[in-house]
């Protein structure tokens, strides 16, 4: 019969203090192989070593050179020269430019040239020539008198005795 996946946390729990058990006896072990060949106690720590500011600066200048020397054996060889950047002349700008000129007449022409059969097929329009107008002379309307308001009347105050 196949066993569940679940694991139950009892059985992890136990299984874990039986690994940190086997690991101290195994560390006991190593501390103990290292005594005997006179080398340094194990430390659960790892402790720094410290460098005076001597040796650093030995490290540090030993560490230069060794790069000075690995560049100059792989260094990239000389970058090319550029060349001077290159100037037009007057006379060639002025080749270009008549150039220029010569292919848009060219073009302006093959246009034209394209509208005219356009143009013939086209019945011209006779323009109707405009003749001033004469004003007409507006009179100003008469406008119809409005009737007078009617009178209003007004009660008499009695008289003060």
């Amino acid at each position: 019969m196949p066993r569940p996946n679940k694991e139950d946390p009892e059985i992890l729990q136990a299984a874990l203090v039986g690994l940190q058990h086997s690991l101290e006896g195994i560390e006991e072990r190593i501390a103990d192989l290292r005594s005997r060949l006179g080398g340094q106690p194990a430390t659960s720590g790892g402790a720094r070593r410290v460098l005076s500011a001597a040796a650093r600066r030995r490290i540090a200048a030993a560490q230069k050179k060794r790069w000075a020397a690995y560049k100059a054996g792989h260094s990239q060889p000389a970058a090319k020269a550029k060349a001077p950047k290159r100037r037009l002349s007057a006379e060639g700008r002025a080749r270009i430019v008549a150039a220029t000129k010569k292919r848009w007449a060219a073009f302006r022409k093959a246009q034209a040239a394209k509208a005219a059969p356009k143009a013939a097929a086209k019945k011209p329009a006779v323009k109707a020539v405009k003749t001033p107008a004469v004003k007409a002379v507006k009179t100003p309307a008469v406008k119809k008198a409005a009737p007078p308001p009617a009178p209003v009347a007004v009660a008499a105050a009695p008289a003060a005795e």
